[in-house]
């Protein structure tokens, strides 16, 4: 066998390993990508159930452990009954109730503890083994890292409906579902980097960085829409096209300074997610248009088919659920719309980029 024929063998070998290890650590980060759906899922269940102030102590070792006898509970209800939403909402609450709502907080908690280990080990057997790239080692130690400070993120949200408040601040609200949402776009984004790549030129010149604008955009959507959660913004107003009997309606900027409104006054907060909700979709629209009148034939084209069409079903929920009054099934939907939606959306901007390179 001549040294040409051997050394393409063994490039060749070479290939074949890199190829099965992306296949690998593709899987493993899909499946954290699935479990990251469930648990914003669960998190918004908890918050719709007007659950997450149910446990009021942070335990991230003995926390896994819920109460077990009569004792136990009564003890971790009285817990609870020293905070306002108690004394000001469900004063008269029973043990069994309240073993309904602790439900959805606990397994919201720890299905948060389960990611941990769901990453970290498979993390440290890919690493150990060879089969994690060096390009990819710290990409993956940050987006580890991320998912650490998410936990604090999600106490100090708590923390602010404990003292003064009957449900946490939709400042911190907003602030742990848009990282949570950046854990999962940054998980899809190197979940994408990994997968084979279509050699298709982009439709247009902007194609790129239209993909990117629609990416961010989904981001500060679900941004917008964990504000109109926090405010419980939805459960007013419950008409469309038109809100409050007007396309622009009044009463918008009644607070001061102006710009508190965008944050604190209910109404505001619904309108924007509205032309938030708009202006998604005309961006998704003009890079669909664009893309298939351009280059209608290539895989850029197709994606931006699917993506308006995602961006399409997405509106029609978040209408439904507006104007039935935000029945906990269809906000489940419009929350987990949203994330296939951002996780489409980022594939399909990293698929511009090109396979990474070997």
């Amino acid at each position: 066998m001549s040294a040409t024929t051997v050394t393409a063998y063994r490039s060749l070998n070479e290939t074949d390993r890199i190829d099965r290890n992306r296949r690998q650590v593709r899987r493993w980060l899909g499946f954290v990508l699935f479990t990251l759906f469930v648990l914003v899922l669960v998190g918004g269940a908890t918050r719709l159930t007007g659950s997450g102030l149910s446990i009021t102590e942070w335990k991230p070792i003995h926390g896994v452990i819920p109460p077990v006898t009569a004792a136990e509970w009564q003890e971790e209800f009285a817990l609870y009954q020293r905070i306002p939403q108690y004394e000001q909402i469900n004063k008269d609450m029973t043990v069994e109730e309240f073993k309904t709502i602790f439900w959805w907080e606990w397994a919201h908690r720890l299905i948060a503890r389960s990611i941990g280990f769901v990453f970290a080990v498979p993390l440290a057997f890919f690493w150990l083994t060879g089969r994690i790239e060096k390009k990819m080692r710290w990409p993956l130690v940050g987006l580890l890292a991320l998912g650490g400070f998410q936990g604090f993120i999600g106490w100090w949200m708590v923390t602010s409906g404990l003292a003064e408040r009957v449900s946490v601040s939709q400042y911190r609200l907003a602030a742990h579902l848009t990282i949570a949402c950046l854990i999962f776009a940054w998980t899809a984004w190197l979940m994408r980097a990994l997968a084979p790549h279509s050699e298709d030129a982009a439709p247009t010149v902007s194609s790129k960085r239209l993909a990117g604008i629609i990416a961010c955009m989904a981001i500060f959507q679900i941004y917008l829409g964990a504000l109109v959660a926090g405010l419980h913004a939805g459960l007013s107003y419950n008409t469309w096209p038109l809100m409050d009997g007007a396309v622009v309606p009044g009463g918008l900027f009644l607070q001061q300074p102006w710009w508190i409104n965008l944050f604190e006054n209910p109404k505001t907060v619904q309108f924007v997610h509205r032309i938030g909700a708009y202006v998604l979709f005309a961006l998704a629209l003009v890079h669909m248009v664009s893309s298939l009148r351009a280059a209608p034939e290539t895989t850029h084209a197709r994606r931006s088919l699917v993506l308006f069409g995602l961006v399409c079903v997405q509106a029609a929920i978040g209408i439904l659920t507006l104007v039935w009054q935000v029945p906990i099934g269809w906000a489940l939907a419009h929350q987990g719309g949203a994330l296939i939606v951002l996780g489409f959306a980022i594939a399909h901007w990293r698929g511009f980029y090109g396979e990474m390179e070997r």
